[in-house]
């Protein structure tokens, strides 16, 4: 299958024309309360962590709720790790969240509360990666950056190279191509937020709505629309997966402002033992809960005793048995 792709990228490209990307996103742009002018870089950032993952719909009542209570990094580094996790709700992937508070500490500590403007320093922040660093640079400092997410790879596979899917990612190319489309004034910002957006609302995985699109030229549809040769992707499952243990783990833990009894979380998920033991065990390896000296868990940061916290470094990556109230009735 790589050698196809290689092959067809090979071939004479056809260009994307920004300004007709432009034009058409300035016209019908959705008012996202992130692309107002008067949010920070801080605030997008925000906005890029929760965006990881998690569809539009769910993220804005959440990302506006957050910047209300907590505006500034430093008003996010100075509350406790429990407060963010709960905040966070149920975007999924409590991980983030967590990623998000240790970069709001160490923006507030070491860059003057000011989110940096430079790629390579926002690339040395806690979970802040390629395309969210490049993401920050163009969208909240106006940076001509490649911004390159699943959307805006499918745009250029399409209408540049004629392919119904982009392939394999590979950040370098990408990257590459979607530089060699940025405009040479200062269009380029909203360029790439118009790809994106293109990609979002018309040149979608499924069921494109190839008649509304702005693009004059389009290689795949010159081509006649070739087929994807792709493998059929599995679609992911959620039900029954430790994912959904973790959350209903999380969800205990959540509602409670004090430490809650192994008994309290057994509850949570009956169907398999083995599994829920594994979920628990994972969450406190990832640091989002602890266990208190009598055996009960809290979010992180919120044991009311002495935390024993995540699993050593020698223990990570292997279940190892729970303690319960009842061991510590033995000892």
């Amino acid at each position: 299958m790589e050698h196809i792709l290689h092959r067809a990228r090979g071939r004479d490209a056809v260009s994307v024309d920004p300004g007709e990307v432009v034009t058409w996103f300035d016209r019908v742009r959705r008012d996202l309360p992130w692309r107002r002018p008067e949010v920070s870089a801080w605030q997008i950032l925000v906005s890029e962590f929760m965006l990881q993952q998690t569809p539009v719909a769910r993220v804005e009542p959440i990302w506006l709720a957050w910047i209300a209570r907590w505006p500034t990094p430093s008003a996010t580094a100075a509350a406790g790790a429990a407060d963010v996790l709960r905040a966070w709700g149920k975007l999924g992937y409590p991980r983030r969240a967590k990623r998000l508070h240790e970069c709001a500490t160490v923006i507030a500590t070491h860059h003057d509360d000011v989110v940096p403007d430079d790629v390579d320093v926002l690339l040395t922040l806690p979970g802040v990666g390629s395309y969210t660093a490049r993401a920050i640079a163009c969208f909240a400092y106006q940076q001509s950056v490649p911004v390159v997410d699943t959307n805006v790879r499918r745009v250029v596979a399409r209408a540049v190279h004629g392919m119904a899917d982009a392939g394999a990612p590979s950040a370098k190319r990408d990257e590459a191509e979607v530089a060699a489309l940025l405009p040479d004034d200062d269009s380029a910002p909203r360029f790439s937020a118009g790809l994106m957006e293109l990609g979002a609302l018309v040149c979608t995985a499924r069921n494109p709505k190839c008649g509304v699109c702005p693009l004059s030229e389009c290689a795949w549809r010159s081509a006649g629309f070739p087929p994807s040769t792709a493998p059929a992707k599995r679609v992911q499952k959620y039900a029954g997966t430790d994912r959904q243990v973790r959350g209903r783990l999380m969800d205990v833990l959540r509602a409670s402002d004090t430490p809650v009894t192994r008994a309290q979380l057994d509850v949570a998920w009956l169907t398999d033992t083995a599994q829920r033991d594994r979920a628990l065990h994972s969450l406190l390896v990832d640091g989002l809960v602890e266990q208190t000296q009598d055996g009960r868990f809290a979010l992180s940061g919120e044991g009311a005793d002495a935390a024993v916290g995540a699993p050593s470094s020698e223990a990570r990556g292997r279940t190892q048995p729970l303690r319960s109230q009842a061991d510590n009735t033995k000892s």
